[in-house]
């Protein structure tokens, strides 16, 4: 893209914390872009570029085949920061030396630093990080001076101020290195020259701005799901072009109780935008019938929205622009890393082609989740939407075991209510990342009143999670758990039984299909 506003780049070299690079560097208000190693120094030259940081990496540098950045990037004057594997790349491409340890360093180690180097600059002398490495630097190269050293490594950091090279062992973006954010907020703003301007009120303005002058009088459409991501996407257009965008929100009658009609009051009646709510349950459901396997469900889920979404955008004439709520970890996962807010129509997440698309626009590729929810609250979307679940695109298809009724829908909505209402009274809103409620389509005996019952088992799920990719189960109060088992037995109809999760991802997944 072409860069306008300062900029860092980070060259993943294949580390499990790329990502999490990327957004403590937004955090510091500075923007960046995660790119690949393979980007060639006259792009990063071109981009404008006011710093390079190099990720980890769980190869070797003296492996033949060990990923390589390009080495002209080391004579572009741009200030580098190498973490981990980044760091003894530095080390071995300026001349310095790369070993095997005898002794591995994982996990939480106690450093001794300079606090006169630039990157430790008013931090303490003696500190906890976070080190991964089998290998070490053995000899630092020409120009470069030791900053950092701990009892089972001799080289945890070194400088070469002249030409502003740095080089760290551990990892700063993880919190369980203390001082982490000062050492990059140090590397940013002291040896860049970073200002710190990146803030989302500015990304607000600018996009609607940007959008404007490129759409100029053509029209969009976007296929709202009330999710934050094409919430979000659909308000930023609508403020740019207002009545030239029309959203599509198909209701397939699996999403959780209530949440059509707060979609509907939210976006037509708040924000007065062209809204089509397309209630198409007994479509799906139709469609669904007798249809037990959750591989199956969702194929016939995903290409039914395809169908109504088709026949609706038809029904509404030439239209020139697709709107997507694609956000910057999509953009990164496929590989692309060429954050842009338009390109062109390639494939519209597996929307036919004759729906005849100019280009797609996707005003979001440039943020991480938690910069989408900033967004949302700068542009006045309800917090109550803006901090919603993550909910899959099946709904609560994938969270009924089995095959999907009418009647199950109703039991799972209902006791799925109850969790969310307790979660929020309780002020665990933020504390808990994802939580639901599962039809098992488990029956068991239980008692009530008087008589014997064979009814429904409910499964609560609740996690936390970083990134998704990984995620603990979350140590609900015990009185919030009673809470809510109460009431579900209590007010949900034949339900009988309430089990908690307690399993963590791995070995299970987050969703239960």
């Amino acid at each position: 893209m072409d860069i306008k506003r300062e900029s860092v780049l980070i060259m993943d070299f294949g580390g499990q914390y790329s990502q999490l690079i990327a957004r403590r560097v937004r955090e510091c208000n500075v923007y960046c872009e995660l790119r690949s190693y393979k980007l060639k120094a006259d792009e990063i030259k071109k981009a404008g570029y006011m710093g390079i940081i190099f990720s980890g990496g769980p190869n070797s540098t003296y492996e033949d085949s060990a990923p390589k950045c390009d080495p002209e990037i080391f004579r572009l004057g741009i200030p580098i920061l190498g973490i981990c594997y980044g760091a003894q790349l530095m080390a071995q491409a300026l001349g310095g030396k790369v070993e095997k340890s005898e002794t591995r360093e994982y996990g939480k180690t106690e450093i001794e630093c300079n606090p006169s180097s630039l990157v430790f600059h008013a931090g303490r002398s003696k500190t906890v990080t976070w080190m991964s490495h089998t290998d070490y630097i053995a000899k630092v190269p020409h120009g470069f001076k030791v900053t950092a050293i701990s009892e089972g490594c001799p080289v945890v950091a070194m400088e070469d101020i002249k030409r502003k090279f740095f080089a760290l062992q551990f990892h700063p973006e993880v919190n369980h290195t203390e001082q982490g954010m000062l050492y990059l907020r140090n590397y940013l703003y002291n040896a860049c020259g970073c200002t710190a301007e990146w803030k989302m009120s500015s990304f607000v303005t600018d996009t609607i701005a940007r959008l404007r002058e490129m759409i100029g009088d053509k029209k969009v459409l976007c296929a709202l799901s009330g999710g934050v991501d094409s919430s979000v996407a659909a308000l930023l257009v609508h403020r740019a072009v207002g009545k030239q965008l029309t959203c599509i929100f198909v209701d397939h009658g699996l999403l959780r109780k209530d949440e059509g009609d707060e979609v509907e009051a939210v976006f037509r009646k708040q924000f007065d935008m062209n809204l089509i709510r397309v209630n198409a349950q007994e479509r799906f459901l139709t469609r669904l019938q007798g249809v037990s396997d959750p591989e199956t469900k969702r194929k016939i889920i995903g290409e039914e929205f395809i169908r109504v979404f088709e026949d609706e955008a038809k029904k509404l004439g030439r239209i020139e622009f697709l709107c997507q709520g694609t956000i910057y970890p999509d953009v990164v996962e496929s590989g692309t890393g060429d954050a842009a807010v338009i390109k062109s129509h390639h494939n519209v997440g597996g929307l036919p082609e004759d729906v005849g698309f100019e280009g797609i626009i996707e005003p979001l590729r440039d943020l991480f989740k938690d910069e989408v929810r900033k967004a949302g609250i700068e542009l006045g979307i309800p917090e109550n939407l803006v901090w919603r679940q993550p909910f899959p695109g099946p709904g609560l298809a994938i969270r009924i075991m089995g095959e999907i009724t009418e009647d199950k829908l109703e039991i799972l909505k209902d006791a799925d209510a109850i969790l969310r209402e307790e979660i929020k009274a309780s002020g665990l809103l933020r504390d808990v990342d994802q939580y639901f409620a599962v039809l098992t389509g488990i029956k068991s005996v239980g008692v009530m009143g008087d008589g014997r019952t064979y009814d429904n088992t409910i499964a609560l799920r609740a996690v936390t999670t970083s990134d998704f990719m990984t995620a603990d189960w979350a140590r609900l109060p015990y009185d919030v758990i009673e809470r809510i088992s109460n009431r579900i037995i209590n007010e949900v109809r034949n339900v009988n039984r309430v089990v908690y999760d307690v399993t963590s991802k791995p070995p299970a997944t987050i969703e239960w299909e």
